[in-house]
């Protein structure tokens, strides 16, 4: 990626068709789809029915404008968003927003592995603890040992996973007139419950590693590429680049917010409509589906449960030693040898394995979640404020700074995120 290098051949057929443009955008969205989300937005559908479908057609523009952001500050500036970050904010800020990050992280892979593993358990005999574990180590060896490009089309091919939770709406029966008539009207409960959940399914969906990742996976595929260079140094790429970006983003956010519509609606149909109104993680979820379902969609969504989750956790533990890279200036690449990047792959293995210990905690996960989603919701509004402002400077962004439509949609997701924080902190009162 030097400077000086001659200008770019134009792609080859091959490279520009649709299938080769997805990457870091669908990777990111679909890995908002773990195991903790499963279980938000199968609480929304069994406690509330189809009435709370319709923050799902709101979450999608406005998780795909933040994180079209995103992506262009990494694309732009070659560097990840810790790093700009810390070239607009006090560093002191930036440091205790990652810290915060690394521990609602954790916190979150230890929900995501006891989940996997209990929804194993539900599939294939043995105990939950010790497949939690499995999936831990699984995690790590991969992201360690396997070289990046060979890793990122393995998690391409893992959002595949995704469709069991298509495929279980249609082998339960759904009214879809009261579907289509209730999600474009539905009946609004001004209560706590409701509010409550209203900002969990917001928390859940736009969440500040997903943020990290898929800026740092920018700067990754930057270094994968001899040919390509950070935006700045080169002009003749940015019209092919940013459409790229906005298609990948585009279809990432949208199979993640699809796939949460239809995990909502599954349990809407079935559990919400048989009374059963309380669920507590995704591995519930999933046996409550059993006698009301059937055996196959109680199999298809424990399966998912799992998938969703090799795939999350990678995203979970490497969005955060990428931002702790970009805070301490480490070396950051799962393109890099291990021993070039120890401090990096150093956090990624320790969040991991701390994420599974967590497990052998005498701690209620769920209450962990719950403070995890409250972490979540700290950050996520000034991370989310300090972008906009760095994708808007020139100083950082050259003549590449956002355009005014996009920036719109990124304030009002700031304010959006920012008027639910506070809805949230309102409930605990």
């Amino acid at each position: 990626m030097k400077p000086d290098e001659p200008t770019i051949a134009p792609p080859s057929p091959e490279a520009s068709t649709w299938l080769s443009k997805l990457g870091p955008g669908l990777i990111t969205g679909a890995a908002d789809d773990d195991p903790s989300g499963i279980a938000t937005y199968s609480q929304a559908g069994a406690q509330f029915g189809f009435n709370l479908l319709w923050t799902l057609l709101l979450t999608y523009p406005l998780m795909a404008a933040i994180q079209v952001i995103s992506a262009n500050i990494g694309r732009v500036t070659g560097r990840g968003l810790a790093t700009n970050l810390q070239r607009y904010a006090p560093r002191q800020v930036v440091w205790g927003v990652v810290g915060l990050l690394l521990v609602a992280n954790i916190i979150n892979i230890a929900a995501d592995v006891a989940a996997m593993g209990e929804a194993m358990s539900l599939v294939v005999p043995g105990r939950p603890l010790w497949c939690a574990v499995g999936f831990g180590v699984l995690s790590v060896l991969l992201q360690v040992f396997i070289p990046y490009q060979r890793y990122v089309n393995l998690l391409k091919w893992l959002t595949l996973v995704l469709l069991a939770y298509v495929a279980t709406v249609f082998v339960v029966h759904v009214p879809w007139g009261v579907v289509l008539k209730t999600t474009v009207w539905p009946r609004v409960a001004w209560n706590k419950d409701y509010l409550t959940t209203i900002v969990a399914v917001f928390g859940t969906t736009i969440s500040p590693y997903l943020f990290f990742w898929q800026a740092s996976q920018e700067v990754e595929e930057l270094r994968a590429d001899d040919a390509a260079q950070p935006l700045r140094q080169a002009p003749e790429q940015v019209e092919r680049q940013f459409s790229r970006i906005r298609f990948d983003t585009l279809v990432g956010m949208g199979v993640s917010n699809s796939v949460a519509f239809f995990i909502m609606l599954t349990t809407a149909a079935t559990l919400h409509a048989q009374g059963v109104h309380d669920i507590q993680s995704s591995a519930q979820a999933a046996s409550a589906l059993k006698p009301v379902a059937g055996e196959l969609a109680f199999v298809l969504f424990a399966l998912g449960i799992v998938g969703t989750g090799l795939l999350a956790i990678p995203v979970l533990a490497g969005s955060a030693a990428y931002a702790m890279a970009g805070t301490f200036h480490w070396k950051s690449s799962l393109g890099a040898e291990f021993s070039a990047a120890r401090k990096f792959y150093g956090i990624i293995i320790v969040a991991t394995l701390a994420g599974v210990g967590i497990n052998f905690m005498p701690i209620d996960p769920i209450k962990a979640l719950y403070w995890s989603a409250v972490l979540n919701g700290v950050i996520a509004v000034p991370v989310m404020a300090i972008m906009m402002l760095v994708a808007s400077s020139p100083r950082i962004m050259g003549n590449l700074t956002i355009a005014p439509r996009l920036r719109a949609m990124g304030w009002l997701c700031t304010g959006v995120m920012a008027a639910a924080t506070i809805a949230m902190f309102a409930s605990f009162f």
